[in-house]
């Protein structure tokens, strides 16, 4: 069983007055790649600064491996970050610039030999010690920023969207490096991305942040089948969310229709979201559906077809399929009771901040 490498207990951090981190708390086990998913501005790039070391919280502590940290400075940590702008010295060579921690370490020249050829071969990048910085692409800067971090063994790995500058094809196959070095060096990893892509391919957890509370925390299976809020639904991936009302156990009403769904114990005749997937929306003969629309937006997305199915009262279900529906033809909609996620509403906008979903 991997034991707990980091705490954060009761972090709390504000900006001139803004409050960025509201009481957080959060375990990250011992080779674990756990990432920090969420949109501008809501607190994670804050909350790897401050396991990082180059913010202090306002409030609470930052425990490794069972010590507190807190008052630590970022050298004095068993852990290297590597920012999205890499941060490289372009007056240093390759070789120079993944050396930099170590020879303020004051280790032997052999050892730092040792280490540079080591990260290089690790990061896929054999033979390119006396290059400059500028002969370099962007995703080669990349994996020497990370090949400079490696060397210096830190327990714990940060990485603040270090993927951000590259461009789509690029950034898969950096995400694909970056899983096998995870598993080579058996390294803890805390990654921070607003890219729920991202987030879904890599992590082991991936922790959905939004106005300085954790909404949601889990496997990448978790959070994108068993969405605990709105918020979350509709952050990971596409989905329908519509207001429904709660008949009673296993028997939800969704605009106007009752639809069989496998969710209990939100009482009778209560008002409830509703989560669908669009992969989950099934298109059948008008007459088999549990609502009839019209399909009214076409686009082939190379596997399936995305379409809108617009119902009579003006709801616009999103609709993943490999069966075509033409634009202008009737169908009927029908969803598996399993795939249906039922959801308090929240009853303010705090507890919608929070993520309240008791």
């Amino acid at each position: 069983m991997s034991q707990s490498l980091i705490d954060l207990v009761n972090i709390s951090k504000s900006f001139d007055g803004e409050l960025v981190l509201d009481d957080l708390n959060l375990s990250v086990k011992e080779n674990e790649f756990v990432t920090l998913l969420g949109p501008s501005g809501c607190g994670k790039t804050t909350t790897l600064r401050i396991i990082g070391g180059f913010e202090k919280a306002d409030t609470g502590q930052v425990i490794f491996d069972g010590q507190d940290i807190s008052h630590l400075p970022p050298n004095k940590r068993q852990l290297n970050t590597v920012f999205q702008k890499y941060a490289l010295f372009p007056h240093m060579n390759i070789a120079e610039n993944i050396a930099f921690g170590l020879k303020i370490k004051n280790k032997s020249k052999s050892y730092i030999q040792d280490k540079i050829k080591y990260a290089l071969k690790l990061v896929n990048l054999d033979g390119y010690e006396n290059r400059t910085v500028d002969s370099l692409s962007g995703g080669q800067q990349q994996r020497i920023a990370i090949a400079r971090a490696i060397v210096n063994e830190p327990r714990l790995l940060l990485l603040d969207e270090p993927l951000g500058a590259l461009d789509l094809k690029l950034r898969q196959d950096m995400q694909y490096e970056l899983i096998r070095m995870k598993k080579e060096l058996g390294i803890t990893f805390i990654y921070v991305t607003h890219d729920q892509e991202e987030a879904l391919t890599m992590s082991d957890t991936i922790v959905v942040m939004n106005q300085g509370y954790i909404q949601q925390m889990g496997t990448p299976e978790q959070i994108y089948n068993e969405p605990e809020n709105a918020f979350v639904a509709d952050f990971i991936g596409d989905s329908n969310i519509l207001g429904g009302i709660m008949i009673r156990d296993e028997l939800v009403e969704i605009l106007g229709a009752k639809f069989p769904c496998v969710d209990k114990g939100f009482g009778n005749n209560k008002p409830v979201d509703v989560v669908i997937r669009p992969e989950d929306v099934e298109l059948v003969e008008p007459s088999q559906g549990t609502l009839v629309g019209t399909c009214t937006h076409l686009i082939f997305k190379g596997v399936h077809y995305e379409m809108e199915v617009t119902t009579p009262d003006g709801f616009e279900w999103l609709v993943h399929s490999t069966k075509l529906c033409p634009v202008g033809q009737k169908t009927g909609i029908h969803v598996d009771p399993f795939n249906i996620q039922i959801m308090n509403k929240p009853a303010s906008e705090d507890e919608e901040a929070l993520g309240v979903n008791e």
